[in-house]
């Protein structure tokens, strides 16, 4: 995990490395799309605007989807409204849900589109690989960042994020760590740290038992990255890990890298215009269902409710499905449903005596 990547020389300016593989994404995305665009024979100069167009929906879609999706983190009464506020829009950090991005810039694509008369299918075919490409950089912006991990698991792949991780302060916050936690790195003053100093404990060893967990409350007990570092407790707190983890961003990364590469080969060949796209949806969408259940995700429709267990989710007589599962369920019927309707089209210009379009040369 690295955050920050370098600071700008003669400035105290962070370069965040999940900003870097944005910036990475989305100029690889552009280029591949400008390529593909040139070789079918259309002007690529719209698609290096599409992807500006799909750069701003697609940031704001992500965010807003994850602030939905985490709605308590943002909405906190001990913040003022104005904190909430830019908690929810500072995206320096991390926190893009890559579905609610597709769910923006998709209708936003489709009408510039229209706007350019670009052929629609074969405008989506071309923007299907350059997805990938995009979601490939951003999740391994996701891993120097430290979020979008895995379940705990002891694969010998498996990582451990550091301290000023989001995955320690998950797991330290759900009373799962089980690495000791010294006294020096609880905030003075909180309800853990006045517990540890009635039971004189210099070390935290979690979990704790359930009833004085739940009295306590340890969430927001850990001292921040900068008060860590004023009271010059780095070394303490390198040496601390989360549990070891799927490293789930990197088996992301390396699908959608995967799945690029297919799409582009497929792309040359001859096909339906928009079943390119239409097979980007159905993969995508199962592999990222199958790669939910290596991670943590709380269900949002399915069985009980995890932090209320009295509490049946909607469509409780299903297994749990986190909102990722589901958006990947709803992501592989719209695919099915694509690939029937241009198929019928492909079928109906054949009948007309239209010809299919012709694949890109590359």
């Amino acid at each position: 995990m690295h955050q920050t990547l370098f600071t700008i020389p003669f400035t105290h300016i962070p370069v965040y490395g999940y900003g870097v593989m944005l910036v990475l994404g989305f100029v690889a995305a552009m280029y591949l799309a400008q390529f593909l665009a040139r070789h079918s024979k259309l002007d690529p100069e719209t698609f290096a605007n599409a992807a500006i167009f799909a750069l701003v929906s697609g940031i704001v879609g992500a965010r807003l989807s994850h602030v939905i999706e985490n709605l308590p983190e943002y909405t906190q009464s001990s913040l003022s409204a104005s904190q909430n506020f830019f908690n929810a829009i500072n995206i320096r950090e991390g926190g893009l849900t890559y579905y609610g991005g597709f769910l923006l810039a998709f209708p936003t694509l489709v009408l510039y589109a229209l706007w350019k008369k670009v052929p629609l299918p074969l405008g989506m075919d071309i923007i299907a690989p350059c997805l990938m490409v995009g979601l490939g950089f951003g999740r391994i912006g996701c891993y120097l960042n430290g979020c979008c991990y895995g379940a705990e698991c002891q694969a010998p792949w498996a990582v451990q994020f550091p301290y000023d991780s989001d995955a320690y302060a998950t797991e330290f916050n759900q009373n799962v760590l089980k690495m000791p936690v010294p006294r020096q790195l609880v905030r003075d003053g909180s309800r853990l740290a006045d517990y540890m100093d009635v039971k004189r404990l210099e070390v935290l060893q979690e979990p704790l038992p359930a009833d004085d967990f739940q009295r306590f409350s340890v969430a927001g007990s850990l001292k921040k990255k900068e008060q860590v570092k004023a009271e010059g407790l780095e070394a303490l707190a390198a040496a601390q890990k989360a549990n070891p983890v799927h490293p789930a961003e990197i088996y992301s990364a390396v699908t959608a890298f995967l799945l690029a590469g297919f799409l582009v080969a497929a792309f040359t060949l001859p096909h339906v215009p928009g079943r390119i796209f239409a097979g980007m949806m159905i993969v995508e969408g199962l592999f990222r269902y199958v790669l939910e259940m290596l991670r943590v995700e709380p269900p949002v429709i399915g069985g009980h409710d995890p932090l209320d267990p009295g509490r049946l989710l909607p469509l409780s007589f299903l297994p749990p499905q986190s909102y990722s599962m589901v958006v990947s369920f709803i992501l592989v019927i719209g695919g099915v449903v694509l690939w029937y309707v241009f198929g019928r089209i492909a079928r109906s210009r054949v009948e007309s005596g239209s010809p299919l379009a012709q694949p890109a040369r590359v």
